[in-house]
């Protein structure tokens, strides 16, 4: 099922424990690793690097594969998705093969097949959305602007 509301990906969030996150990267100024940070540090879920190119992030060991993790780790809750959108398609057969429950395609990763194939398949499917902006969203982390401000009211203060 495709989720399009606020509501649906919050239960998601809510109801998931585990994420693999297909292009995680150990670059620090690469989005995945920014995400891959985040939602590794918020403590509410177990999020695992799956790239074929790197050992791990910040000690996490990496996967080659989603083969390799469902192997070892078992089904993944949602499989995030860092990569490009002509590639998405495969990556979508690669998460049901792994049993996944969700995909969830990050800003830009927007594939019309990936998401049928995602979809026919009875997975939980999310495009076009930033995970770790909905996660802040939902935890009252986020603010409007985008950032956690701290301020407490709508008024806005005098200098």
């Amino acid at each position: 099922m495709i989720l399009e509301t606020a509501a649906e990906r919050r239960a998601l969030l809510d109801r998931s424990h585990t994420v693999a996150m297909v292009g995680a990267s150990a670059t620090v100024t690469r989005p995945s690793y920014f995400v891959f940070s985040y939602l590794r540090t918020r403590g509410k879920l177990d999020v695992t690097p799956i790239n074929p190119a790197i050992a791990g992030i910040d000690g996490v060991r990496a996967f080659p594969t989603l083969a390799a993790y469902a192997a070892e780790r078992g089904a993944p809750d949602i499989v995030d998705v860092f990569r490009r959108a002509d590639v998405a398609p495969q990556v979508a057969r690669d998460a049901v093969a792994a049993g996944a429950k969700a995909i969830w395609f990050q800003y830009g990763v927007v594939n019309d097949e990936a998401i049928r194939i995602a979809d026919a398949a009875g997975l939980d499917v999310v495009v076009d959305r930033c995970i770790k902006v909905e996660s802040a969203r939902f935890d009252g982390g986020l603010a409007l602007g985008g950032m956690n401000t701290g301020v407490l009211t709508a008024k806005r203060r005098t200098r």
